[in-house]
């Protein structure tokens, strides 16, 4: 039986010939990630190991994007954990104020991951990369201890579940329409511990963007890694960011699938996912009138420049509706530079919008448009469980960059057809 895209890359970093489903591997690391979160857990947890440093200067990256700039004392003080232990230890990716992006958009744009990699992270959003042909997948900060040890670490290794991607989306459909529908059919847990591995003639029509935004939400549907095949975009993407050499792992035909799924891209609407699952989609025949308080634009998930653009595109001229907020965020500091360079912040201040340095901020609820009892925001950042960008009686309602900014123009959710 032959192996799917994920296996064959498990098995090559494990040293061996073929590996199948359920099997137990342990696997050499090409990075190991780390947020302001996460990583002091996992420093205090490695300081307890009778280890000398780490196993790889150069394969750990430790990314500040949650909290920072520092929102209060305890996170000044988690950072100020981070910042020792990266000084102590000659750790070259350590990405702080003024140099730090959320940290997912952050490591493809400085070329960090390339495609045939296994990476883990601290961060459940890790899967990210599997736009590159690569292995990502989040794990706990105890994982990340012993990565950042000895790195290695032990694989299950997963099932997978094909989708079959056809056609052409229309103008307005993009990744996070197309992976709110598949979580939609799915549910949130029908990739449990499962590689989800997208193919199709529609895949050529996908941005790096586009599949960055799909393979950051697989976790959304239980899976443990979304991965993409290594095409033209994807190597242009590569030739581009990164100047390591790269292995493009390839499924075999007699690969084995736990089940199979066809999506005709052309026939996508806009869609929605309503309080309090990603899996709780509607499309616009589906929608009555929802009034809104706050909208957000940016996360990991659609904070990329062509999310900015589409965003302006559709604010260009318009105005911000009376009584919504309408945050918007840059995942890098180069996503903002290029959005400043073309003109983009100008189109959101002038439309009465506000834009944030880098942050994750209010994905988590952390701060940069926390919500009070009884709002209600639309955000394309990745979750809508209760409570996760605010008060428990607080509603979510996850949409891509073109829904987001066509409800800020109207104070309800809207499709960008209705302007």
């Amino acid at each position: 039986m032959g192996m799917t895209m994920t296996q064959k890359i498990l098995a090559a970093h494990a040293g061996l010939d073929h590996v199948e489903a359920g099997q137990l591997i342990e696997a050499k690391l090409d990075l190991v990630l780390g947020n302001d979160i996460t990583s002091p857990v996992a420093i205090h947890e490695i300081e307890k190991m009778n280890v000398d440093g780490v196993f790889d200067k150069d394969k750990i990256a430790l990314v500040m994007d949650h909290f920072v700039p520092n929102k209060d004392i305890k996170s000044a003080e988690h950072t100020k954990c981070v910042r020792e232990f990266a000084c102590k230890h000659q750790v070259t990716n350590f990405f702080d104020v003024g140099k730090m992006g959320i940290e997912h958009a952050l490591l493809p744009e400085q070329g960090l991951v390339t495609a045939g990699d296994v990476v883990i992270g601290a961060d459940s959003h890790t899967c990210t990369y599997g736009a590159l042909g690569a292995f990502s997948t989040g794990v706990g900060s105890t994982d990340m201890a012993a990565g950042m040890a000895t790195g290695k670490a032990w694989f299950k290794v997963p099932q997978a579940i094909r989708f079959v991607l056809t056609g052409k989306p229309a103008k307005w459909i993009s990744g996070k329409d197309i992976i709110l529908h598949i979580i939609g059919m799915i549910g949130v847990d029908g990739a449990l511990y499962q590689s989800m591995e997208f193919t199709g003639d529609g895949v050529s029509y996908l941005t790096m963007d586009d599949r960055f935004t799909i393979a950051n939400m697989a976790i959304e549907a239980g899976g443990k890694n979304g991965i993409f095949p290594v095409d033209d975009v994807t190597i242009a993407y590569l030739k581009e960011h990164c100047d390591r050499e790269y292995q493009a792992f390839a499924a075999d035909e007699d690969a084995e699938y736990a089940a199979e799924y066809t999506i005709d891209l052309s026939a996508l609407k806009p869609t929605v996912s309503f309080p309090h699952l990603p899996e709780n989609t509607r499309t616009f025949d589906q929608i009555d009138d929802v009034p809104i308080d706050q909208v957000v634009i940016g996360s990991c998930t659609n904070g990329h420049i062509s999310d900015l653009r589409i965003a302006a595109e559709i604010l260009e001229g318009r105005k911000v509706a009376d009584g919504v907020r309408c945050i918007i965020i840059p995942a890098t500091q180069t996503i903002y530079l290029e959005a400043m360079e073309a003109g983009y912040l100008r189109t959101f201040i002038e439309a009465g919008a506000i834009v944030s340095t880098p942050t994750c901020g209010p994905c988590l609820g952390g701060y940069m448009g926390v919500l009070a009892e009884g709002e209600r925001c639309v955000s394309t950042t990745n979750r809508n469980f209760v409570g996760r960008m605010g008060h428990v009686d607080s509603e979510v309602y996850l949409a891509s960059p073109a829904v987001a900014a066509a409800s800020a123009v109207t104070g309800k959710i809207s499709s960008p057809e209705e302007l």
